[in-house]
Order: C-alpha cells, then sequence, then structure tokens
C-alpha cells in the first residue's frame, strides 16, 4: 500500500540573524567614528572657552565655588571631608554668581543700546 500524501504544508523555517561577518571591524568603525565626534566636540568647546565673556564666566563661576566649600570647611572644621551638602552649595553658589554676572552684562548692553539710539 501507498502511504497518503498529507495536504499540511510544512512550516516556514525562521530566519536566523546575520551576524556581521568580522565584529571587530565594525567596531573599530565605531569606535573611530566616535573618536571623530569627540574630537569636533572638543574643538568647538575650545573655541567656545576662548571667548572673553565665557572665560569670565568660568572664572565667576569657579570662584565662587571655592568660596562656597571654604565658607563650608569653616563651619564643619578643616579636617571635615567635603560632603554632597557642601557641593550642591558650591554648585548652586556658581550658579548664582554667573547669573549674575550675566545680567549685568546684559544690563550693560541695554544702556549701550539705549545710548546709541539717543545719539542717532
Amino acid at each position: 500500500m501507498a502511504k497518503a500524501k498529507s495536504t499540511k504544508k510544512a512550516a516556514p523555517k525562521a530566519k536566523r540573524a546575520t551576524k556581521p561577518k568580522s565584529g571587530a571591524s565594525k567596531t573599530a568603525k565605531i569606535r573611530a567614528k566616535a573618536s571623530k565626534a569627540g574630537h569636533q566636540g572638543y574643538d568647538a568647546l575650545v573655541k567656545l572657552a576662548d571667548h572673553p565673556l565665557i572665560a569670565d564666566l568660568l572664572a565667576v563661576g569657579a570662584m565662587a565655588a571655592v568660596a562656597a566649600i571654604a565658607g563650608d570647611k569653616d563651619k564643619i572644621g578643616a579636617t571635615a571631608r567635603t560632603t554632597s551638602r557642601s557641593v550642591k552649595s558650591a554648585g548652586k553658589a556658581a550658579a548664582t554668581a554667573i547669573g549674575q554676572r550675566l545680567l549685568d552684562e546684559f544690563k550693560e548692553v541695554k544702556k549701550a543700546s539705549k545710548k546709541a539710539a539717543k545719539k542717532a
């Protein structure tokens, strides 16, 4: 006796995920691209820091942060470690000082523009 043919079709085989042929070369390409992008970002930051206003803002913020940390050291003693609270207060002091410096700079620009408008 001959076997009867079944009408069921075979289930399609699931495709396997293709793996890259050489993982090392793909990784190297990604690293090279990231490195190049990182250098571009660094160059942009250096150019930005060269601006006199930005350099002044950074200096003002740094001085305020150092002063806040030094003030905290006086309160808790010279041998105490820098705590997260003192770091947070230093960040707040730096932000406040930078904000105040920016406001002063904008006020000076407004005054200068008003004087120039009156002359014209």
